[in-house]
C-alpha cells in the first residue's frame, strides 16, 4: 500500500538582485503561486498539476521574467521557454522561443501528455497552441520596455559588444534581473514534479535557448530522488546539467538543503566566469525542502502540510 505523504510546494521567483522598488511585488507574487500550487496539493491534486498552476501565476503576474513581463532580446523581441516534468513517470514537456503564449507552462504540459515528444520551439509549438486553444496575451510590459531602453543605452554606451556582455553585467548588475520563475512539489501519493519558465536572459541573441526548458539542466523530477527547478545563468546550469544533479545528490541521501547546497557549491567552484549567478529550489521524496543561491537575492516561497500560509522570503542559503 502506497503510504500517505504530507503535501508540500516550493516555487521561486528568481534568482538576482531584487530592487526595493519590485520586491515586494516579488514576495507577494511568490506567496500567491505557493498558495495556489498547495491549495492543488490540499484538494487530492496531483504534483504536476500543483507545478503548473503555481508557475502559470507568475507568468501572468508582470512582475517576473515569465509570461507577461518576459525579458526583450537584442532585436527587442520576446522569445518565451518552459518545462515540466513528472516524477512518478519521467514525462516531461518543454517549449521555447513563443511569441505570445499566455501560460508557456500549459503548453509545455500539453507536450508532455498530448504528443510523442519533450521539447517543441518556436512556429510548431506556436500551432500546437492555437490547435489546444491556448490563450494568447501581449506579453510586453512597460517595466520590461524601460529595463530594455536601460540595458541597450549602457551597452552602446559602455561600447560593449554583445560577447563581452559579462562585463557589463559586472559593472552594471542592476541591469540585468534574472527571475526565471519555478515551482517543485510532493503529493499526498508520494510523486514529484517540477516546473520552470522564463522570458530568457536581457538582450539575448534571437533563437538563443537557455536552461529552463532543457530537461535536467533547468528541470528535473525523479520519484526515487526528488525534484529540482534552477533560475539564474541558464548557460551555467545547462553545463553542469545542474537540475539532475541536484537531483542525483538528493537519489544519493542527502536531504533537499543539503543538495542544493552541494550544488551551488560546483557551480562556484566550475564556473569561474564572472557572470555565474545561480538559484536552486528543490523537494525530496520525504518532503524536505531546500533552497539556496549564489545571487545577491532569490525570491521564493513554500507551503507545507505543517505551515499551510505561505512563508516567503528574497534570500535563502547563501553558498560562495
Amino acid at each position: 500500500m502506497t503510504k500517505v505523504r504530507k503535501p508540500a510546494v516550493v516555487v521561486h521567483g528568481g534568482a538576482g538582485t531584487w530592487h526595493p522598488e519590485r520586491s515586494q511585488a516579488g514576495l507577494e507574487g511568490v506567496k500567491k503561486a505557493a498558495k495556489t500550487g498547495f491549495d492543488v496539493l490540499k484538494d487530492g491534486g496531483s504534483a504536476v498539476d500543483s507545478v503548473m498552476e503555481a508557475v502559470a501565476v507568475m507568468e501572468d503576474d508582470g512582475a517576473f521574467n515569465a509570461g507577461y513581463g518576459s525579458s526583450l532580446n537584442i532585436e527587442k523581441r520576446v522569445e518565451m521557454e518552459a518545462s515540466i516534468m513528472d516524477g512518478k513517470t519521467l514525462q516531461a514537456g518543454a517549449v521555447g522561443l513563443l511569441k505570445d503564449v499566455k501560460n508557456p507552462v500549459r503548453l509545455a504540459k500539453i507536450i508532455m501528455e498530448k504528443t510523442d515528444h519533450v521539447f517543441v520551439v518556436g512556429e510548431g509549438a506556436e500551432k500546437l497552441a492555437k490547435i489546444f486553444n491556448l490563450e494568447r496575451r501581449k506579453p510586453l510590459t512597460e517595466l520590461r520596455l524601460s529595463y530594455y531602453e536601460c540595458q541597450r543605452k549602457a551597452l552602446l554606451d559602455g561600447k560593449f559588444e554583445l560577447q563581452k556582455l559579462a562585463g557589463l553585467i559586472k559593472n552594471h548588475p542592476e541591469l540585468f534581473e534574472l527571475e526565471t520563475v519555478g515551482a517543485v512539489a510532493l503529493d499526498k501519493n508520494g510523486n514529484v514534479a517540477a516546473a520552470t519558465s522564463t522570458g530568457g536572459f536581457p538582450l539575448k541573441l534571437p533563437g538563443r535557448i537557455g536552461d529552463s526548458p532543457i530537461i535536467g539542466c533547468g528541470t528535473y523530477a525523479d520519484n526515487q530522488a526528488g525534484a529540482c527547478s534552477a533560475t539564474g545563468v541558464g548557460e551555467t546550469a545547462i553545463r553542469l546539467v545542474l537540475a539532475k544533479t541536484v537531483c542525483n545528490f538528493m537519489e544519493g541521501g542527502k536531504t533537499a538543503q543539503e543538495a542544493v547546497e552541494l550544488a551551488i557549491g560546483l557551480v562556484n567552484r566550475r564556473i569561474l566566469a564572472t557572470c555565474n549567478s545561480m538559484g536552486l529550489i528543490a523537494i525530496d521524496v520525504h518532503g524536505r525542502i531546500g533552497a539556496a543561491h549564489n545571487s545577491p537575492n532569490l525570491c521564493w516561497a513554500y507551503v507545507t502540510s505543517e505551515k499551510q500560509e505561505p512563508v516567503a522570503s528574497l534570500t535563502a542559503k547563501t553558498v560562495k
